[in-house]
C-alpha cells in the first residue's frame, strides 16, 4: 500500500471522538455552501438534489453494453463511462455515434482485474513497458500498479486512451477512473488526472469526502478549473451481501442537497458475464443485474419523485465549466 494511502487510513484511525465530531460539523457547513452555488450555476435552487446516475465499465463485455444502454433507454441511468482498452468497446463507439447526446465520458484504465478476461494498453507496450506484468496485461489492482508504474508512462496511456477516444468518433462529457487508481496512489498521478481534464477541458470526476481526508500534497493539486462532486456514491461488498435495492433505496431516501453521482454497474447475470466474472463475485454478473432491475424499476422512479431528486449530466457540468 503506498504511503499516500496508508495516510488516509491513518486519519481515521487517529482522530478522537471530539474531533472527529468537530470536523464532521465543519465539512457539512462547507459541504452545503458550495454544494448551493454549484447547484445555482447549474440553474438549480439552492437546496435541490441534484443526481446523476452513472453506468461504470462500458466496453468490458456485450451483456454490459446491452445492459447500460437499455438502462439508459428505458430506465433512470442517464450518464456512463467507457473503458477504451476494453475488448468490446467499438460496440460503444458505434452507438455513440449515433447517439451524439448521449453522456457518455472515459473510464480511464490501468488495470485489469478479472481472471480470464485480460487487456493491455492502448498503447504501444514497448512505449510504457512500467504499466504491465510480464504477459503484457494490466496489473490485477491499484496497489500493484502504483508500486511500478512511472508517472510518465501512465500520462503517455492516459493520453492515448483519450486520442483513441475521439479517432473512434466518441466525444466524451467528462473523466473518471477505474478503481479509483488515479486518486489513491500518490498525488503525481492525482496532478496528471486532473491536468488531462483541462488539457481537454473535460471534468474530472472528485469527491468531496475524499478530498476533505486527502494529505495536503492531493489537496494542493486542486485549483479553480476543477469541480468537486459533494457525494460520489456506491455500493459495497457488505451492501451486496444484504441487498442491492435495499442500499440503494435508503440511500436515496437520505440523499441530501448538492450534487451527487450514484456509481452502478450494469449487465445481465448470463453465461458471457458468468464466464467474466469467475471467482469474483463482488462486482460480478449477479450483483450487475441487481444493479440493472433496481434502476429500471418503478420503485426507483417513485423515490426519485417522492424525494424530489432531479437528474443532471455530466454534459450539463462540462458545459457550465467549458461551454459547448
Amino acid at each position: 500500500m503506498s504511503k499516500y494511502l496508508c495516510r488516509l487510513n491513518n486519519i481515521t484511525m487517529f482522530l478522537t471522538r471530539i474531533q472527529a465530531t468537530t470536523l464532521l460539523f465543519a465539512l457539512v457547513l462547507s459541504i452545503q455552501t458550495i454544494a448551493q452555488n454549484l447547484a445555482q450555476k447549474l440553474g438549480y435552487a439552492e437546496d435541490a438534489k441534484l443526481l446523476i446516475i452513472h453506468a461504470d465499465d462500458l466496453g468490458v463485455a456485450h451483456s454490459e453494453n446491452q445492459a447500460s444502454i437499455l438502462g439508459m433507454k428505458i430506465g433512470l441511468v442517464n450518464s456512463a463511462s467507457i473503458m477504451m482498452p476494453t475488448p468490446w468497446v467499438t460496440e460503444v463507439a458505434a452507438y455513440a455515434k449515433t447517439h451524439p447526446k448521449a453522456d457518455l465520458g472515459l473510464h480511464l484504465t490501468l488495470t485489469s482485474e478479472w481472471e480470464y478476461m485480460k487487456w493491455s494498453p492502448v498503447s504501444s507496450i514497448g512505449d510504457v513497458p512500467s504499466l504491465v506484468d510480464s504477459l503484457g496485461y494490466f496489473y490485477k489492482d491499484c496497489l500493484e500498479f502504483g508500486q511500478k508504474a512511472t508517472v510518465a508512462e501512465a500520462k503517455k496511456e492516459l493520453k492515448a486512451q483519450v486520442e483513441r477516444a475521439y479517432k473512434m468518433g466518441i466525444r466524451p462529457t467528462h473523466l473518471d477512473t477505474h478503481m479509483g487508481c488515479l486518486v489513491f496512489n500518490s498525488p503525481e498521478l492525482f496532478e496528471a488526472y486532473l491536468q488531462l481534464g483541462r488539457d481537454y477541458e473535460l471534468p474530472v470526476m472528485i469527491g468531496r469526502f475524499f478530498m476533505q481526508a486527502a494529505p495536503q500534497a492531493f489537496k494542493d493539486k486542486i485549483t479553480k478549473q476543477d469541480v468537486i462532486i459533494d457525494r460520489v456514491l456506491s455500493a459495497s461488498p457488505a451492501d451486496f451481501e444484504s441487498g442491492m435495492a435495499a442500499y440503494y433505496e435508503k440511500t436515496l431516501r437520505e440523499l441530501d442537497s448538492g450534487v451527487h453521482i450514484m456509481l452502478v454497474h450494469l449487465a445481465f447475470n448470463d453465461a458471457e458475464m458468468q464466464a467474466l466474472s469467475v471467482n469474483h463475485p463482488n462486482w460480478g454478473a449477479k450483483w450487475r443485474q441487481e444493479d440493472f432491475d433496481f434502476f429500471t424499476s418503478k420503485t426507483c422512479k417513485q423515490i426519485l419523485k417522492e424525494e424530489q431528486i432531479q437528474l443532471i449530466t455530466w454534459r450539463q457540468i462540462k458545459e457550465l465549466m467549458y461551454g459547448k
